[in-house]
């Protein structure tokens, strides 16, 4: 049974350092854009998001824009045991094996050597200009704490608020009986193009694999597989594969593209959108990234980038 002790309505993010056919919106800055939309017959759609305490661009920034043009119901703020990251690590030593692990620990290491503090300053900028954005009070905004997203106080939380939709921006499988409770379903915001780069970092691995096409969000409603349900929309923009790390890749492909985002969730609010006709039935589940794929895509963006540009006539240009 949830009790009024289980929701908090002024809780501020954790208090802790940041960590060390195609639908594009181009290059577009609208989270610093003070003209936003004020589409007449859009609905407010009455949502709930759900994410990480310490994810504070989710918790707090993307939390800021949903309030701006939606009800923001409520925030389900996940902070996970210890047991339960080790569970993941022990699914992804199962699933590649031990020698690939290890592939994986010395990427998490470089990562956290020359990536982090970047990153962590990205993060940084980018929040502040959301809350310049999106000068919005969350303090009133229900809060439940827990350490699982499927737990049965999440699910008496939902029912109790109502949302017409629930965003899901967490590293957890949602189960059934979670995500079926909203109107209109539950939306991932995925840091990939479904179906060819389901699961985890479909940025990165679209890049190691040279499909810089493929480099980009779907937004999709979750059904009972891993990033399997009907697709509504695809977001991209003009990423630098070797000035930016995947991780802020992933994360400007929401937030350069919040505009029509917006207007995406509003029409799913309303039940007025429709899934697209995704005819490519290649399909497939990635996983964590690899140092020797991160380094192999890195030499072949630089060797490209050192090969001459020619004109029209072949001829060399100079620079």
């Amino acid at each position: 049974m949830l009790t009024p002790e289980d929701i908090v309505t002024n809780a501020n993010p954790v208090e802790k350092s940041l960590p060390t056919g195609m639908v594009t919106s181009g290059n577009m800055t609208a989270v610093v854009d003070a003209e936003k939309p004020h589409d007449t017959d859009m609905i407010r759609p009455r949502v709930i998001l759900i994410c990480h305490a310490d994810d504070l661009l989710n918790r707090e920034g993307l939390a800021r824009w949903l309030a701006s043009f939606g009800d923001l119901a409520g925030i389900v703020e996940i902070r996970e045991h210890k047991q339960r990251k080790w569970k993941r690590i022990r699914r992804e030593l199962r699933r590649v094996g031990p020698l690939r692990f290890l592939d994986v620990l010395a990427f998490r290491l470089y990562a956290r050597l020359y990536q982090s503090a970047r990153d962590a300053q990205w993060e940084a900028d980018q929040l502040n200009q959301l809350r310049t954005a999106y000068p919005v009070d969350l303090a009133a905004v229900p809060t439940l704490i827990t350490d699982s997203p499927n737990s049965q106080n999440v699910r008496a939380f939902l029912t109790q608020q109502q949302p017409t939709l629930v965003i899901a921006r967490c590293k957890t499988l949602l189960a059934e009986r979670i995500f079926t409770i909203p109107a209109q379903g539950t939306v991932v915001m995925h840091p990939g193009i479904c179906p060819q780069y389901r699961n985890a970092h479909g940025c990165f691995w679209a890049m190691a694999e040279d499909d810089m096409s493929h480099v980009g969000l779907t937004v999709l409603k979750i059904d009972r597989g891993i990033d399997t349900g009907p697709i509504y929309g695809y977001f991209r923009y003009n990423f630098d594969p070797l000035q930016e790390s995947h991780h802020v890749i992933q994360h400007r492909t929401v937030f350069e593209n919040l505009r029509d985002l917006q207007r995406l969730l509003c029409e799913m609010a309303a039940g007025t959108a429709q899934p697209l006709t995704v005819t490519d039935t290649e399909s497939r589940e990635w996983g964590q990234p690899w140092l020797t794929k991160f380094l192999r895509y890195r030499r072949r963006e630089q060797q490209r980038r050192m090969m001459p540009r020619t004109n029209l006539t072949g001829e060399p240009v100079r620079l």
